[in-house]
């Protein structure tokens, strides 16, 4: 066999893998990222994946660096590659994982900034011409604000995962989870629910579906957000991970449980949690000053009781 074709080989195998566990969605970012170091190494001259080394994989991400790729890119094609190392040591062709020794670029903490409470419920509260399809906007936006969703998990959604007060999510990992479903949002997703009918056939699982009655896109999904921000008046831009994080900033502003919104979000790491939200720096002082004991104000005269 072709050198070539063994590697191709080699790194379907380990996709065919890789989608018994992972969503579709990450399943299409490696195959992505691992083809375009398939193309570099085999420019390289790499005959077998057994001659992977840290030198090809440093390389690979220089490259990638100088043609301006983005350090969050940087390092989803090194997670990508050091999983596919794994797969070969655990399969004998590799004796170690050569991308451990290439240093992972550092990511700088970009985060959305929230939309403001009272202009969000301004947005989501706009008159609307009730058609099908604004009702079907509405039980969109207000599911994304009402659970926090992503927009895979928005788009994935069935009829079936749809219970009266909890929805069932499936997340990253193909992990369920379990959500509260708030009053606003019920009434949206049963209004939406009385005609749905009218787009969707008895056959269509999806919960939300477009005009040719087939399940909504990813895409879609997103230039509707940012239609209706425009037609309601938001002056500013609106995607499904502002909704998210819009989601968690104000609920943990109002509930200061972390552990909480975690598992609201799906988070499998609190750090995580701890980097998506964004608590107001005047909030949290006063919740400390108000709540921790070693920081109660001292009594008049600068004297501490004895």
């Amino acid at each position: 066999m072709p050198p070539a074709e063994a590697l191709a080989d080699a790194l379907e195998a380990f996709l065919g893998a890789l989608a018994r566990e992972a969503s579709p969605a990450t399943l299409a970012a490696y195959r992505r990222d691992l083809s375009a170091f398939l193309a570099f190494a085999e420019a390289s001259g790499l005959a077998d994946w057994g001659e992977l080394d840290a030198a090809l994989v440093r390389r690979f991400l220089g490259q990638e660096r100088a043609r301006g790729l983005a350090p969050r890119s940087l390092a989803r094609r090194r997670a990508a590659l050091s999983r596919f190392a794994a797969y070969l040591v655990e399969g004998g062709r590799l004796d170690h994982d050569p991308v451990r020794l290439s240093q992972a670029p550092r990511q700088p903490r970009h985060l959305p900034k929230p939309v403001d409470v009272d202009q969000l419920a301004r947005f989501l509260d706009a008159p609307h011409d009730d058609s099908p399809l604004a009702r079907r906007d509405q039980a969109m936006l207000e599911l994304f604000y009402s659970c926090g969703l992503r927009l895979a998990e928005l788009a994935g959604l069935d009829l079936d995962d749809l219970q009266p007060r909890r929805l069932r999510v499936l997340g990253k990992g193909a992990k369920p989870r379990q959500l509260p479903i708030g009053r606003r949002a019920r009434q949206a997703l049963d209004a939406w629910l009385l005609v749905r009918g009218q787009l969707a056939g008895e056959q269509e699982a999806a919960l939300f579906v477009g005009r040719r009655g087939s399940r909504l896109g990813h895409r879609a999904i997103q230039l509707r957000l940012a239609k209706l921000a425009r037609e309601r008046g938001l002056a500013e831009h609106l995607h499904p991970h502002r909704l998210r994080h819009s989601f968690a900033s104000h609920l943990l502003e109002s509930s200061q449980d972390l552990r909480a919104v975690q598992e609201l979000l799906g988070h499998a790491n609190l750090s995580t949690t701890q980097v998506y939200t964004r608590l107001d720096w005047q909030h949290l002082a006063a919740s400390y000053d108000a709540a921790h004991p070693r920081a109660r104000r001292r009594p008049e005269g600068g004297q501490d009781d004895p």
